[in-house]
């Protein structure tokens, strides 16, 4: 295992791995790292012949600075679980390492619009600039390759693919199923922050997305009942507090309001103190574009033959 905190390192590393023909994974998280991450080391490493996972709480996209100060960072432990699922370098760089002018703003940053316009870019203003951004110096820095994200972050993996398509980066985006408790919640690094009261409320945003998915499976095509069953299962904790219990369409995001084919239910909530987000997919595409990916814990529908359609290739 390589603990790398250079960039140049880092893309030095990666490039010598490509040149003696090995494929390249490229896992990014901000640590803290968990059974979800551990799935997508595990996926990467499956699927590449080297992975490199990348541990890097950002600054740019929090909103509140103490929402970025009791961000948990478990470097140690980081590394250890990702050594065990199969990855062979972490790049943990400092802060000053990826912003060099820190604490001051860059001068550069990535805006994606449109996507970025809605659910956690309307709540968090400035968050998916931050994460475009730094997604953006990553995959730069580890040059072509397959980088795995989780679907949980369900806007920020279209955030991911739009900036891979409009900026002609050579990278296979690669979304993965969500991991959840047995209980349903999913998991997530704020987990840790939750009291077991608050432990125990959060479940209720993974049954309000059953009983939106079970509304439409039931043959409803009207998103306002949809919305309105995730919003009375959400009302019955009074632990939460919920943002937004929405119906979009998977691609645009846009809300709909009749469900034609596939949609993604998409929720948002503070428990106590702690914001969490979840999604699911519900009905079923029109068109097979190769979007909606192999089946999932969450019920996601399958591709086409043959094709893992859950990546997007760009030009690799």
């Amino acid at each position: 295992m390589q603990l790398i905190e250079r960039v140049a390192e880092l893309s030095a590393a990666l490039q010598a791995e490509r040149d003696a023909g090995r494929r390249v994974g490229l896992v990014p998280t901000m640590g803290a790292l968990h059974a979800g991450h551990q799935s997508l080391v595990e996926r990467a490493a499956a699927e590449c012949d080297v992975v490199a996972v990348t541990v890097f709480v950002n600054p740019l996209q929090f909103d509140e600075i103490g929402d970025l100060a009791a961000y948990p960072r478990t470097l140690a432990a980081d590394v250890a679980l990702a050594a065990a699922a199969g990855a062979s370098i972490v790049f943990a760089p400092p802060v000053v390492e990826m912003y060099p002018g820190h604490p001051a703003p860059p001068a550069t940053t990535v805006h994606v619009a449109g996507l970025t316009d809605r659910l956690e870019g309307a709540s968090r203003p400035g968050h998916f600039d931050g994460v475009a951004t730094v997604v953006t110096k990553l995959l730069v820095m580890a040059g072509p390759c397959r980088a795995y994200f989780g679907e949980k972050d369900f806007q920020q993996l279209g955030v991911v693919r739009q900036l891979v398509r409009d900026l002609c980066l050579p990278v296979e985006v690669v979304g993965c199923a969500t991991v959840r408790e047995p209980d349903g919640l999913a998991l997530s690094s704020r987990n840790s922050r939750l009291s077991p009261d608050e432990r125990r409320a959060a479940t209720v945003l993974h049954r309000a997305l059953q009983a939106g998915a079970a509304t439409v499976g039931a043959g409803e095509r009207q998103a306002g009942e949809v919305r309105a069953a995730m919003a009375s299962a959400l009302g019955r904790e009074p632990l939460v507090a919920v943002d937004y219990a929405e119906v979009v369409d998977p691609r645009s995001l846009e809300p709909v309001d009749e469900i034609v084919g596939e949609v993604r239910l998409v929720l948002a909530a503070a428990v106590g103190p702690v914001r969490l987000i979840d999604n699911l997919a519900a009905g079923r595409p029109t068109v097979d574009d190769g979007f909606a990916g192999r089946p999932t814990a969450d019920g996601a529908p399958a591709g086409r033959a043959g094709v893992d359609a859950d990546a997007e290739r760009i030009g690799v």
